[in-house]
């Protein structure tokens, strides 16, 4: 892509209203537009990180077999209360009445329609496991809108729900979950603290919450040093908690052995049993005819959310620092004399190679703006690209070319073939 075309409004200055690291280099490198309170126009810089992340999180679900749809935004008052929380969910429900003075809400969840859709085609056992998942945008209208994308009240999520025919099956595919999302999290360069915790408004017993560590989170965790280094199968057990549940008296992790860090909920699963299929009379007949309501489970990620998150715990004071795996564009190309045309060779034979050759499979933007060098090294910073090709007259002069890590900031001086070789292989 080349940044004369491309839609990525940055700014020097910085917003006043932004609170928080995040909604600042979102907004200053022209992530987001706000729309209206909490509700923001994700621009194409952010569209591409949302597009990454969605792609690792359906890759991981489509390995433990849950079957992706698109529920409506727009859901029948009729289900909510048919499963008794239309009344009691709260004001952070946006209720709607259609032309003909339909009762309709905007999803803020999907338990209701997930059952519903469950049990107009599955009538057997036999269909049973069943894993039906989303990433679909949904509204909660927080009374107190803030801190960007982080809390805002329109959001994108990934939602899951599944149906089993008791509670060990259940507790297999909680497990199945439980080990996807820490592959999830893993593949998108964070670190995952799964902690025990409550199930709210969604009702039910088993329940972790997925935090990522940031020293700017909004929780505070203690967790056993164990959890950095566990398998996927030791994380369930290993101890980590929020400030809420910890209790510094009877905690049986030795002092040593206790770490705190401040941390940020991108992801909530819950199993809870028959609430919504008997609610809703959603049964299947067992292989004696006799009526069976699923055990069912909940399974959220917060994939808007996760953009800023993953910013909160990797930046700098120039900019962005993107994990390579969700990063927007894996290099890009800053031609600092946009009216040598020696340097303008060099660089466009750089792009072409490593971003318009098929074998390549590498996303470059390259900075053919005609602007001023510092502006051009400032945005690369900002934006946080993982890699940066600087193409600069001085080191022509010597053959050269100069690639910069964007999280170390190291910078090693190599041939315009080495450069594209490197990014070839």
């Amino acid at each position: 892509m080349l940044f004369s075309r491309f839609f990525a409004p940055t700014s020097k200055d910085v917003p006043s209203d932004a609170k928080i690291v995040s909604h600042r280099l979102m907004l200053r490198s022209g992530m987001i537009s706000q729309a209206a309170s909490g509700i923001y126009c994700w621009l194409p810089l952010a569209t591409r990180v949302l597009d990454k992340l969605s792609k690792i999180i359906c890759e991981e679900q489509d390995r433990i077999g849950a079957n992706r749809v698109y529920f409506t935004t727009i859901q029948p008052a009729d289900l909510w209360i048919e499963s008794g929380r239309y009344d009691v969910y709260g004001k952070e429900m946006l209720r709607i009445k259609d032309r003909k003075e339909g009762d309709f809400l905007y999803s803020p969840t999907n338990e209701e329609q997930a059952t519903d859709v469950f049990r107009k085609y599955v009538k057997s056992y036999k269909g049973l496991p069943t894993i039906l998942y989303q990433i679909h945008w949904k509204f909660r209208d927080e009374i107190r809108p803030k801190f960007g994308v982080m809390r805002g009240r329109e959001f994108l999520m990934k939602d899951g729900y599944s149906f089993d025919i008791d509670f060990c099956m259940a507790k297999k595919t909680y497990e199945n979950v439980f080990k996807s999302y820490v592959a999830t999290f893993r593949r998108m360069g964070l670190t995952p603290v799964p902690v025990q915790a409550d199930s709210g408004a969604i009702g039910g017993n088993m329940s972790h919450e997925f935090q990522i560590l940031a020293d700017t989170g909004e929780s505070t965790l203690y967790y056993d040093r164990k959890l950095l280094t566990a398998s996927d199968n030791e994380l369930m057990t290993t101890y980590a908690v929020t400030d809420e549940k910890y209790d510094p008296v009877n905690s049986s992790i030795p002092e040593k052995d206790l770490l705190m860090s401040r941390g940020i909920e991108v992801g909530h699963i819950f199993h809870f049993g028959t609430k919504y299929s008997k609610a809703m009379n959603a049964f299947v007949l067992d292989e004696k005819g006799n009526k069976l309501f699923p055990e069912m489970g909940s399974y959220g990620i917060g994939v808007s959310r996760l953009v800023a998150a993953i910013i909160e715990s990797s930046h700098d004071d120039r900019g962005i620092i993107w994990p390579e795996t969700v990063a927007p564009f894996d290099i890009t190309i800053l031609n600092l004399h946009r009216r040598d045309s020696h340097c303008c060779e060099v660089a466009d034979e750089i792009y072409r190679a490593v971003s318009l050759r098929a074998s390549s499979g590498r996303e470059a933007l390259y900075d053919d703006r005609d602007i001023s060098v510092g502006e051009k090294m400032a945005d690369a910073d900002l934006i946080g690209i993982p890699w940066q090709i600087i193409v600069g007259s001085k080191k022509m002069e010597r053959g050269v070319v100069e690639l910069k890590n964007r999280k170390s900031g190291e910078i090693i001086e190599m041939s315009p073939a080495e450069v594209t070789g490197r990014f070839m292989s």
